[in-house]
Formats: structure tokens, sequence, C-alpha cells
């Protein structure tokens, strides 16, 4: 049982007396008899408490007596905590021992939008700062592999390619056919109005070559093998092991950094046109079974509506999108703090960096193609 008494002993004075059990699971009452107390006249100056009726306290009664002394203050009025147990006076203590981080919390209230603007600007220009320096330091570490002299091992370089390519296979070809098969629906839709629903074949084709199919899989890898990369290499930074190979003299972007760019260069267009095909066949069986075209019919209109260059279109851009994953992976990783949470944040932000470096350079290597006529 937790119990209150108020009186008032002398004019000017509060005596608060606690009795039975002040802890959290005993429900501590509210302030509302203190509170009328505020408001009676004369108003009161001075505030003690008599514990000689407490049986046991715990946070409860710490947290009820911050609270109440912040009332306190504000009214102007002098507590007395000496009529407290000593190890409920040493704690209150502590917890009001330091006044400035209350001013700290003021001056940082005070600043203003500015203030904010201008950090948010600074942090923003040096992680700009970073990031190009990472693509130079990226670009230079292949410039070495294409003269022979990167220092890497060929197993690191055999055990991405097999994580970047034949396991993950299943989820693109999930994704592809289903990709396949809404871009059959959305075109049939408006075809069958005029009765060319032939050209449903036309649509599949151009749209998944030129287009979905490495927009599809670069978004697939950059979810599922660059927030891999960030998550490796951030494990790796909070193990301070990529600060080992530092100190070994051994480069971390030529060892971690380069056998992930080279494996996802070279499996991202294996995937691109297997990502087409399987695409080409969604849309096959939303043109066979919904459309009643034959199937040799729907693959005869695929054939004479694509042509080579469609296909070279969407694996250049592969190629790229491949190369701006890794980076974006291998970034955030090499930019992980040294905590298991900033490992969380690294590969969040690697997933969010890449789809929006996808996004961007496709936007750019379109507009590219049409001033080129491709």
């Amino acid at each position: 049982m937790t119990e209150l008494r108020v009186t008032r002993p002398l004019e000017h004075t509060i005596l608060v007396e606690l009795i039975g059990h002040w802890r959290l699971q005993e429900h501590p009452p509210l302030m509302q008899d203190l509170v009328r107390e505020f408001r009676s006249n004369p108003p009161a100056q001075f505030f003690r408490f008599n514990a000689q009726a407490l049986e046991s306290w715990d946070t409860g009664l710490i947290t009820f007596l911050l609270r109440l002394q912040r009332i306190c203050h504000r009214k102007h009025m002098t507590i007395d905590f000496s009529g407290l147990p000593q190890g409920a006076q040493r704690l209150i203590h502590l917890a009001t021992v330091i006044p400035e981080r209350q001013e700290n919390m003021r001056l940082r209230a005070k600043e203003g939008r500015v203030f904010r603007l201008v950090t948010k600007a600074i942090s923003t220009t040096d992680g700009a700062q970073d990031m190009v320096a990472f693509v130079g330091e990226t670009f230079i570490t292949f410039f070495r592999f294409l003269r022979g002299r990167a220092q890497y091992r060929q197993s690191d370089l055999a055990l991405a390619i097999q994580e970047c390519g034949a396991k993950a296979l299943p989820i693109v070809t999930l994704i592809s056919v289903l990709v396949g098969l809404i871009l059959a629906f959305v075109g049939a839709v408006q075809l069958k109005q005029f009765g060319a629903q032939i050209y449903v074949a036309n649509l599949v084709g151009l749209g998944m070559a030129r287009e979905m199919g490495a927009m599809m899989t670069a978004v697939i890898m950059a979810g599922r093998t660059g927030a891999a990369f960030a998550a490796q290499l951030g494990t790796m930074r909070v193990n301070q092991e990529i600060d080992a190979f530092i100190t070994m003299g051994i480069s971390p972007m030529e060892f971690l950094v380069l056998p992930r760019m080279l494996a996802l260069m070279l499996m991202m267009p294996l995937l691109c046109i297997y990502s087409d095909i399987l695409g080409i066949l969604g849309g096959a069986i939303v043109g066979v079974t919904m459309l009643d075209l034959g199937a040799a019919q729907y693959f005869y209109q695929t054939q004479e509506a694509l042509t080579f260059t469609d296909f070279s279109v969407g694996i250049v851009k592969s190629v790229v999108f491949g190369v701006l994953v890794a980076i974006a992976g291998c970034l955030r990783g090499m930019q992980c703090g040294s905590s298991s949470a900033a490992v969380g944040l690294a590969t969040t932000s690697a997933v969010v960096t890449g789809i929006v470096f996808i996004v961007v350079s496709d936007a750019i290597l379109t507009v590219m193609y049409d001033i080129l006529g491709v």
C-alpha cells in the first residue's frame, strides 16, 4: 500500500509524510493533494518530508520526488530532502548534480533553423566529398587491375561471383516473370480495345530488353547483394579487420572492394539477359492464355520487334548498374561506425544509395541514348 499524507505544521511549511511501499508496481499516488496545497493561502515557502512510516521504495519514489522538485523550483519554494532515507538522498543528488545538461538542452532549443540547415549542409558536403574520394579510389584500383598490379585473391572473386550470380537466380526468376506478366496485362487492357493484341509481344519484348530487365535486376541486386556487401564490410570495420589490413600494408580497396565490383560487373549482364528471356516468357503466358494468341505467332512477333541494339542497350545499362550497386554497398560498408547499430544503418543506407544511383543513372543513360538515336 502506498499513501501520501500532507500536513502544515507551520504556516509557510508543508510536511509530506510517506507511508507504505513506494514502488513502481504499487502505483504511487498522484500529486493532486500537493497541488491543492500549492494553491492554498497563505502560500507555502518550505517543503519537508517525513519517511518514518516508509517501509520500502525504489525508483518510483525518486521519480515522484524529482517531479515535485521541479514544481517547487518553478514556484520558488525551498525543498528539504533531509527527512528521506540516505539512499534516496544520494540518488536525488546524483540526478541533479549536473545542471549543465539542462543548460545544453536550452541551448539546443534556442538553435534556430538556420543553424540546423547549415549543419545539415556541411554534413551533406562532407558525405559528397567522401563519396567522390571513394569513387576515385575505386577507379584507380580498377586501372591497377587492368595493368595486372592489383592484389586480391581469386578465390574471393569466385565466391563473390557465386553469390552474385547463381544464388541470385531464384529471386531474379520470380521477379522477371512477374514483371513480364504485368507488362503484358497493362498492354492488353489498352490494345484489346483496338484489336491489336498481337502488339503485346512488342511491348513486353522492348520493355524488358531496353529497360525493365536491367532495371529490375539491378534493384534486386541492390537489395540483396549491395546490402550484403555493406553488412560484410561494416562488420569487418567493427571488428577492426580493415584496420589490420592497412597495418599489414594490404589495400582494402584491392583486397575487399575490387572482387565484389568485378563480380557484379561480370554477373549483371548475364542476369540481365536471363531476366529479359524470362520476362518475355511471362508476357507469352498472358498472350497465349488470355489473348488467344498462338505461341509461335507471339514469339515471331517478338523476334520481329527486337534487334540486337535493343538487347545491347539493356546490357550496357546492366554493367553500369552493377558497378554502381557495388560502389554503393562497399562505400557504406567502409563508412560504417564502430557499433552493431552502425552496421544496420550502413546496410539500410547501401540499399537506398544503390537504388538512387540506379534511377539517376538510368535517366541519364536514357537521355544519352535518345540523343545518340540508339
